[in-house]
């Protein structure tokens, strides 16, 4: 297969696919023309990689991820350890973003809104004085 042809199966734009193979997360076959040559394995590593990164995982994460996909001798509690960490991140991003949209709800409750220049948002974002 050729970029665009895994690119349009996997759900990958083809720059991010130059991207993962710049980095290293996969390295497609050259043909004699030096055009990439996908095989089907390097379609399922994409995919792969296209679904951890839609669950937040970072490169760096992927890598780990991948390589544990690849070691069918590993312990299935390395990939929950991995996942159980990454899982305790997004606990943290979303009560921040709660705390986040508590006080911006606050903040928005404050003001009236209307034709008069004071703001208790604007108040509030330019600190104490």
């Amino acid at each position: 297969m050729n970029i665009a042809d895994v690119a349009r199966r996997s759900g990958l734009p083809a720059k991010t696919i130059r991207y993962y193979e710049e980095i290293g997360l996969i390295r497609p076959a050259r043909s004699a023309n030096g055009y990439r040559a996908f095989a089907g394995a390097d379609l399922h590593k994409l995919a792969f990689l296209g679904r951890a990164r839609s669950l937040g995982f970072s490169i760096e994460e992927c890598r780990k991820l991948l390589a544990l996909w690849e070691d069918r001798s590993r312990a299935s509690a390395d990939v929950k350890a991995l996942a159980e960490a990454h899982l305790r991140e997004i606990d943290a991003k979303i009560a921040e973003l709660r705390a986040m949209r508590g006080t911006l709800a606050g903040l928005v409750s404050c003001c009236a809104g209307d034709d008069r220049p004071e703001c208790p948002i604007l108040t509030d974002l330019a600190g104490p004085d």
